[in-house]
């Protein structure tokens, strides 16, 4: 078998030899094929002898099924027993060496890359949705082989070394892992008071490397990452490297930890939604601003955002109902889930994407930016018809709804939400189900109060499928629709005039929104119970649900926040500034422990900015 014929050939002829040598009696056993294989398989060429050898499987299994002389049949029988030992010898050989493999296979295609190809080469081994990521011991073998070619290239030298800079990094970092979340008064998540404390902070203090430290301060103290990497202008290629290895492995480490949280599933799978969103948005910021001064750690930082994405569009906690989580928060994260609309539109109609479009419809919704979120929700349908995913095409009718409801256009409305229902009954899709249950009883309720219809048994209907979708979700366990559909009931009753009620559906709804983490729902609830305090003529309560209200929608960025801000601004006139003062004082001490003093200090602020405004 001549060396100097191309791979793929070199292995059909191996193959054939070995078919050959056992129809002649001289391989006695399975150890005598995994001896030849051994020796005749170059390291990392594994994918080109598998395809080599399904193409002899297929022929000798069509002589098999073809061949009618009896003595001719009998032959082809023996070589494919033959060519099934060496098919399973072949396995045994790669799960005993697919790690070699692996390594063998990376240093070929970085070192055969063309220049501007070798970091998005490299950072396509470190894919966490590849079959084999390669893992630290793995990159560790990975940078040594990458070194004997380094005299050769100098960007090869340069990814070799950033992989052992970051591996030595994260060695350093993995202690401190989750050390912040016990840090005196911390909550966890990546919100907060910028400075000191907090993730990043902890990090840039244990880090040595100056790149990686410097990122993590920005971090810490919210400073756009966009700015920062449009000011690396001597940034290496292994200082890239470095970074890209710690962030991966950071967000990785921080997603393991929450989902294995035994004690609160919520909680935890609510920290990993948040850990996914942010480590998402930071590598399209930082791919934003590097793309403004050296293309290819743009596009690095655009592969790597994509690759977490993907990872996270593939987990059975992917929202396809929320977006907005307490934990993923900051000034500088307000408006953060515009950065990866750019990125999406280079790729292809994926599932993955269409789950990722719907994430991003319902995030502009609840920044009031209705069309926005309508454009968003019909790419992902299409997209996920057209991929055969059932559950994500309901989920984006029912979005659709809403949305519509928001825009008061309820005849649309009502049209997504039924066309959910009949999709979801036929697809056994009970959370989709529900869900559209509890957006026909809604859409139905507003169109019926935009038409000016006072009688009671016109809510009959509307306000029972609410109830069944309410009912529906207790069973599934379902807490972010949950906390929609109690929302939903809740503005139903404040709708018919029924205030008492309302308010029991409202608390309920604030209450399952803190415990999913969506910000968006306990700012809606909170400002309706003003509303509902306001029939009531409770006018402290009315201070305290408006106020916390308004807060948590301005600090996503929602439109929404006026809305309790102009009724706290009539209130404030009813009763006097000093008296409004003093019931907002009385409620302090509840209103920190869920925003803080900073927050608690900043409703009055952002009561005469609206008044300003008017």
């Amino acid at each position: 078998m001549p060396d100097s014929l191309p791979l793929r050939d070199r292995y059909l002829a191996l193959i054939d030899e070995i078919v050959q040598l056992t129809l002649q009696g001289k391989i006695s056993s399975v150890e005598m094929v995994y001896q030849m294989l051994q020796k005749g398989i170059t390291s990392g060429t594994g994918e080109i002898f598998e395809l080599a050898l399904s193409d002899r499987l297929s022929i000798i299994q069509s002589q098999v099924d073809s061949e009618k002389d009896e003595l001719k049949q009998a032959k082809a029988n023996r070589s494919l027993r033959a060519i099934k030992t060496i098919q399973n010898q072949w396995q045994r050989y790669w799960e005993q060496n697919k790690a070699i493999e692996a390594i063998a296979l990376a240093v070929r295609e970085i070192t055969t890359a063309a220049a501007d190809e070798r970091l998005a080469t490299f950072l396509r081994f470190t894919d966490p949705n590849q079959k084999q990521p390669l893992n630290s011991s793995q990159l560790q073998q990975l940078a040594k082989g990458l070194q004997q070619f380094a005299q050769l290239d100098a960007d090869i030298a340069q990814i070799s070394q950033g992989i052992i800079r970051g591996l030595a990094s994260w060695q350093r970092l993995q202690d401190h892992l989750i050390s912040w979340m016990y840090e005196q008064n911390r909550e966890l998540g990546f919100g907060g008071v910028p400075g000191e404390n907090g993730p990043w902070a902890t990090w840039a203090k244990k880090v040595n490397s100056e790149f990686p430290q410097a990122l993590f301060r920005s971090l810490a103290l919210e400073q756009s990452a966009i700015e920062f990497a449009e000011q690396q202008r001597s940034l290496t290629l292994s200082d890239w490297v470095e970074m890209a290895l710690i962030l991966q492995y950071l967000q990785r480490g921080l997603v393991s930890w929450f989902d294995q949280q035994p004690y609160n599933v919520q909680a935890g799978s609510k920290l990993s939604i948040s850990t996914f969103l942010t480590f998402a948005v930071i590598w399209s910021q930082l791919a934003s601003g590097f793309g403004n001064t050296e293309a290819v750690y743009g596009d690095g930082g655009s592969q790597v955002m994509l690759q977490i994405l993907r990872n996270f569009a593939q987990r059975s906690y992917f929202p396809l109902y929320g977006g907005i989580f307490a934990s993923f928060s900051g000034s500088y994260l307000r408006n953060a889930l515009d950065y990866l609309d750019e990125p999406l539109r280079q790729v292809g109609g994926t599932q993955e994407k269409a789950r990722i479009l719907t994430l991003l419809g319902y995030s502009q919704r609840a920044l009031g930016q209705y069309q926005r979120s309508v454009n968003f929700h019909q790419q992902a349908l299409e997209i996920s018809r057209n991929a055969g995913d059932r559950p994500c095409e309901i989920a984006n009718l029912n979005h659709l709804s809403r949305t519509y409801v928001q825009e008061q256009d309820y005849g649309e409305a009502i049209n997504y939400s039924q066309r959910a229902l009949i999709l979801s009954r036929q697809a056994g899709d009970r959370t989709g189900e529900a869900n559209a249950l509890v957006n026909l009883g809604y859409s139905e309720v507003m169109q019926a109060q935009q038409l000016e219809q006072i009688e009671p048994e016109t809510y009959e209907m509307p306000i029972n499928y609410l109830e069944q979708g309410l009912k529906l979700l207790d069973k599934l366990g379902d807490i972010q629709s949950k906390a929609l559909c109690l929302s939903s009931l809740g503005i139903a009753y404040l709708v018919i005039g029924e205030a008492p009620a309302a308010i029991k559906y409202l608390e309920g709804g604030f209450k399952t929104a803190q415990t999913c983490g969506d910000l968006y729902l306990q700012g809606r609830n909170l400002a309706h119970l003003a509303e509902a305090y306001y029939q009531l003529q409770n006018a402290e309560q009315a201070i305290y649900t408006g106020g916390l209200g308004m807060y948590l929608l301005e600090q996503i960025a929602s439109t929404e926040w006026k809305q309790p801000a102009g009724l706290l601004t009539i209130l404030q006139g009813q009763i006097g500034k000093e008296a409004f003062q003093n019931m907002l004082q009385q409620h302090r001490s509840k209103i920190m422990a869920i925003i803080g003093v900073d927050g608690y200090d900043h409703i009055p602020e952002l009561l005469k900015t609206y008044q300003q405004d008017m």
